[in-house]
């Protein structure tokens, strides 16, 4: 919640030798859970593709780990107040209203496992802490084969919720509740040992907390993950927060189509309030907020401690959608939005390699409050809207940020970025068995303004796509192609990274599905830069059944012998390309990252010869570059969206937020 952050101690000074332990020790064991569930879970999302996250909680529900996001304990204790819980419990939901905005669709599954360790004060083992996973699973039931489907137009049709329930009593698995998961998904062997995988390591990882609970002792441990998420809270201040001027900053990005209703531009704003010094007292509260004991009811913010901090107001963002684009992040006082966000002010940071340390734990907390507008908008949405695709919302809500962070600091932000998007075929294999193939393949990263943005990444860390031989022998398709989209990157004075190209032949005639953005408007480049290419899927490119498929698709008819080309988005340039060097277009020609047309159209480079050899003719192109610049207006927008962007904005080419 807004305001100064609860203590676990008082009047107890952590040693600092013992908090370089305990962290170290905490970041070890979410590795050891994660690593515990991609070696023995079994569907592809989860074991390849490595869509999952762990995370360590303190008993008053804080985060204490920073190297990624995950979910959040408070509706298990909402449920299951502290004292009620017994060592081997391990608890479950995936209910994204029920979830206290930490799980943004079904196919999320989250269990829970409570920490425990006995003080020698003669009541027993207590709750000391959490560990939790949560990942993305192939099939928990609903209309479409990997419980996505994009024509959703209610939560019933995306599969089977579940709210907090006790998997695990004391070690011993719900058979029945188990029996109940498994038979509403397409894929029960899958599920099923990805569960048991999931509650496995989570117990494991209880294990070890309680260990070093035994070893040192509650009290000092308590003191280092105050200790900890306080310096988390000084770091933020003093090295990101104090780089944004005092003021008012406002911009605003859409999502381009729901799945129901034609594309359109659907709304996401933001207005950052940068606050030096003490705070104020007004604010709007947001209910849901849970306590350690379970309380839930309506909190309103205080202010934090003195020191800068953010007020996110999202007033402005459009109407909840009839498809499955809505997030519901209005729970909790956003609290999960706050460490999602977060990590995006970590640009902000002194160098790259500064940024890479700091971690995003509960101490970003008590710097950002949340302002949310009524229900029934994008992220404030009414149950039961569907939500399977809120991708849409929340990375998209992470290129807001950035714009608006952007325009308070001159552009000293990233370009953006579309770095998740989900893909996939299903039908029955030669054997005549069901199959469901599904991947999340990357993107390119904004450019910087030190440095090209990355080429195929992903959002979520240490994520991959499938690898080639491992689909191949599985599934019934041949991947001819798989490499990066030349010219995809935006152009710039440094460029947006690149997208993938992948080409897949169908051996036998199957579905295609795709759950994507940015098929239409592109990921925008800044103060010069230019946006990045959209993602497209072309079936049967150069044959006679050529086609271009929707970005939202549940069930594409692809026939054996058809290739499936799809080429995902590159992130938006930064600067002006005009001003990139010769050389750089020149590299990015040999690594086959940028074209011949590309060099001289996007960047004004004449380049002859061949891939392996090019040159440029220095004359020619500084009489190129010359016209270009000539020939451009003089009040361009600060932000460019591409050329999509004026399809779906009545002819306008960039929005009034957009200057500087």
């Amino acid at each position: 919640m807004s305001g100064p952050m609860r203590r676990l101690t008082d009047g107890i000074d952590a040693d600092p030798v013992l908090v370089e332990i305990v962290e170290g020790y905490l970041a070890s064991v979410e590795q050891e859970v994660e690593t515990a569930i991609g070696r023995t879970s079994r569907s592809p999302m989860i074991r390849d593709a490595h869509d999952y996250r762990a995370g360590i909680h303190d008993r008053l529900l804080r985060k204490l780990t920073g190297r990624s996001y995950s979910a959040l304990v408070h509706p298990v204790v909402r449920d299951y107040p502290l004292e009620t819980m017994r060592p081997g419990d391990v608890y479950f939901h995936n209910d994204v209203y029920l979830s206290e905005g930490g799980i943004g669709h079904l196919p999320d599954l989250c269990v829970t496992a409570p920490v425990f360790h006995d003080d020698g004060a003669g009541d027993g083992p207590r709750v000391v802490a959490f560990v939790q996973a949560f990942g993305h699973h192939d099939d928990i039931g609903g209309t479409v084969p990997g419980s996505m489907p994009s024509r959703a137009t209610s939560v019933f049709e995306e599969g089977l919720m579940v709210p907090p329930i006790k998997l695990w009593d004391r070690g011993v698995p719900n058979e029945a509740a188990l029996k109940i998961m498994t038979r509403n998904s397409r894929m029960p062997d899958s599920l099923a040992a990805d569960l048991d995988a999931e509650c496995a390591a989570c117990l494991m990882g209880a294990r070890r907390m309680a260990e070093l609970f035994g070893r040192y002792g509650r009290a000092g441990v308590e003191a280092c993950f105050d200790a900890i998420l306080e310096q988390t809270t000084r770091t933020f201040q003093r090295e990101v927060l104090s780089k944004i001027p005092a003021g008012t900053y406002v911009w605003e990005d859409y999502a381009e189509h729901d799945g129901v209703d034609e594309p359109k531009l659907h709304v996401q704003r933001i207005t950052l309030t940068k606050v030096d010094g003490e705070a104020s007292d007004d604010a709007t509260g947001a209910t849901g907020a849970s306590d350690a004991t379970g309380a839930t009811g309506v909190s309103a913010a205080t202010g934090t401690e003195a020191g800068p901090r953010l007020i996110i107001d999202f007033t402005g963002t459009g109407p909840q959608a009839r498809g499955p684009i809505n997030h519901a992040g209005d729970y909790a006082d956003g609290v999960f939005l706050k460490k999602w966000l977060a990590p995006i002010l970590r640009n902000l940071a002194d160098s790259p390699e500064r940024m890479a340390e700091l971690d995003v734990n509960e101490g970003v907390v008590p710097l950002i409050e949340m302002r949310f507008p009524p229900k029934g908008t994008l992220l404030t949405p009414e149950f039961p809207a569907p939500t399977n695709a809120r991708t849409f919302v929340i990375l998209r809500m992470l290129g807001v940020l950035a714009g608006a962070v952007a325009k308070a600091v001159d552009g000293r932000m990233p370009a953006d970025q579309e770095t998740i998007r989900y893909t996939g075929v299903y039908g029955a294999d030669a054997d005549g068995r069901p199959y469901l193939m599904r991947e999340v393949l990357g993107g390119g990263s904004g450019g910087r303004y030190y440095a090209d943005g990355e080429d195929t990444i992903h959002v979520v860390p240490d994520s991959r796509n499938l690898p080639t031989e491992f689909s191949e022998s599985r599934f019934p398709f041949v991947v001819e192609q798989l490499g990066l989209a030349i010219d995809s990157g935006g152009p710039g004075r440094y460029r947006g990274g690149l997208g993938y190209e992948k080409h897949i032949r169908m051996l036998r005639d199957a579905s295609f599905m795709s759950i994507a953005d940015r098929s239409i408007l592109s990921c925008w480049g800044v103060r010069g830069g230019r946006a990045g290419r959209p993602f497209q899927v072309t079936i049967d490119p150069g044959g006679a059944g050529e086609r271009e498929v929707d970005a939202l698709a549940d069930d594409e008819p692809v026939r054996a012998g058809e290739v499936i080309r799809i080429r995902t988005t590159g992130g938006g340039g930064w600067g002006d390309p005009l001003d990139r060097p010769f050389g750089d277009v020149l590299r990015d020609i040999r690594w086959h990252k940028v074209s011949f047309e590309g060099a001289r159209a996007d960047y004004g480079v004449v380049v002859g010869g061949t891939v392996d050899d090019p040159t440029v003719d220095e004359p020619a192109s500084d009489e190129l570059r010359a016209q270009m610049r000539h020939a451009r207006a003089d009040d361009a927008p600060f932000f460019d969206r591409g050329p999509g962007y004026p399809r779906l904005s009545g002819g306008r080419t960039s929005a009034p937020v957009d200057r500087h």
